[in-house]
């Protein structure tokens, strides 16, 4: 019981030794240099700060949602054991919701590129 309570007592210690020494060892000194975007070692040529297609952001969240959802439904074949119905319940109601949710941004015209 020692052990484990000297080890817990080191590790802490360690932990808040290095958190001070992170937090006060770094100089911030803020300068128009440090601020400004780089460019492969030429002054940048326009605002690092350009507005972008809110349609590509749309199309960035569906492939994260797709994304998630594969990584949802993988696995599942491994969790059926005796009962696979609880499983494909929950499959289906991922891949339904998702659908629906693709149906309707598809008819809102959020995947259209063209205007």
């Amino acid at each position: 019981m020692n052990l484990i309570l000297m080890m817990i007592l080191i590790s802490s210690m360690i932990s808040i030794i290095l958190a001070i020494i992170a937090f006060w060892l770094p100089q911030m000194n803020p300068d128009m240099e440090k601020l400004s975007p780089y460019e492969c070692g030429f002054d940048p040529l326009g605002s690092a700060r350009l507005p972008f297609s809110v349609r590509f952001f749309l199309v960035a969240i569906l492939f994260l949602l797709f994304d998630l959802e594969i990584a949802l439904l993988l696995p599942l074949p491994w969790s059926i054991h005796l009962d696979p119905t609880p499983v494909l319940t929950w499959a289906f109601t991922i891949i339904v919701l998702l659908t629906i949710g693709l149906i309707y941004e598809w008819l809102q015209g959020g995947l259209e590129w063209a205007e």
